[in-house]
């Protein structure tokens, strides 16, 4: 089920995420940086754990994980959440929570493109990526 998602995915369109940005709390510098940055997301599979990485000239984050089990995961903007990530309607879906927070990561493939949907409280922001060579 989670093989459509392997591949490499690069950021073609972003909307939102600076609203988003800061709605997680995340400063003005680093909200500045995210949002120019184009990141890359390699997505792979081994046996049945995925492997999320995601590369920017910003900073690279990569994490290891198997669907319905619960991990510690250290965000790019450094926050230290609990995370699950669940396949649900063919659609990824990674629920991150903090401090009594929860924000939702929702990755969508049709065809060669992947949708990332980020949604906190009433905040939601989108981006486009395209599957890379």
């Amino acid at each position: 089920m989670a093989d459509v998602f392997v591949g490499t995915w690069n950021l073609k369109e972003s909307k939102n995420f600076d609203d988003y940005m800061k709605a997680l709390g995340v400063g003005f510098a680093t909200r500045q940086v995210g949002s120019m940055t184009k990141p890359t997301t390699i997505i792979s599979l081994e046996g049945d754990v995925i492997t999320l990485k995601t590369v920017s000239t910003f900073k690279t984050t990569e994490i290891s994980f198997k669907l319905g089990e619960e991990f510690d995961e250290t965000t790019a903007d450094d926050r230290k959440v609990k995370s699950v990530v669940t396949v649900d309607g063919g659609k990824l879906v990674h629920v991150q929570k903090w401090d009594g927070k929860e924000t939702t990561l929702v990755r969508d493939v049709s065809d060669n493109s992947l949708t990332l949907t980020l949604t906190l409280g009433d905040v939601v922001s989108t981006r486009h990526y395209v599957k890379g060579e």
